[in-house]
């Protein structure tokens, strides 16, 4: 076993750093990915025109001493544009689900003793304006969110270098990866708000 001549041992280390950069690519990524996907469950939760089951994600029942989703107790259905049921699993929850409908102003909850539908008021104009308002804000904390995770991904690469971990030319070639896949993300929320907007402007 000889010792490691100089070139290998430069090789070798290229090689681990290679390994970081891709690493720190990785987490940046995920968190980038996790921004974009809280998104799409606000604006899931934002109320349209039309009922859909996301409405109810963020709506939480106090049962079994403790608070819980509506879509983790009970199934939601859309009967059409302006009508839901909710079917709970276990019909001792219905009172705590019904007045959590309530409660949120989502709609106007009426149970039959098994079932309980809600029914959907009409939109106003204002409130239309309202929802696009609350999509806009949680569009820009969502760009907020990826904007971070690309800083802190930046400052990983950057610190590499510092540490001689890696060359800047490596270092250099993340940074336009990461700058790609950043874009890639901030169109996504882009996308995401225009069509949650054309959804809420939908008569």
């Amino acid at each position: 076993m000889g010792r490691e001549t100089a070139t290998q041992w430069a090789s070798s280390a290229q090689g681990k750093g290679r390994n970081v950069i891709d690493e720190i690519l990785a987490e940046g990524e995920l968190k980038m990915d996790a921004a974009v996907e809280h998104v799409k469950e606000e604006f899931a939760a934002i109320r349209t025109g039309r009922a859909h089951p996301g409405m109810f994600n963020s709506i939480m029942a106090e049962v079994y001493g403790q608070s819980m989703p509506i879509q983790q107790i009970a199934t939601v259905q859309i009967v059409d544009a302006r009508m839901v049921t909710v079917q709970p699993y276990d019909v001792s929850t219905m009172a705590a689900i019904e007045k959590a409908i309530r409660d949120s102003e989502l709609g106007n909850p009426a149970s039959d003793g098994h079932q309980i539908r809600v029914g959907l008021p009409q939109l106003t104009e204002q409130r239309r304006k309202d929802y696009i308002k609350v999509a806009k804000t949680k569009a820009e904390e969502a760009h907020i969110s990826v904007r971070n995770a690309r800083r802190v991904t930046r400052d990983a690469l950057d610190k590499l270098v510092k540490d001689k971990q890696t060359g800047e030319d490596e270092v250099h070639h993340a940074e336009k990866v990461l700058d790609a896949e950043t874009k890639k993300r901030t169109d996504a929320i882009d996308e995401l708000l225009k069509n949650k907007e054309a959804e809420l402007l939908e008569v």
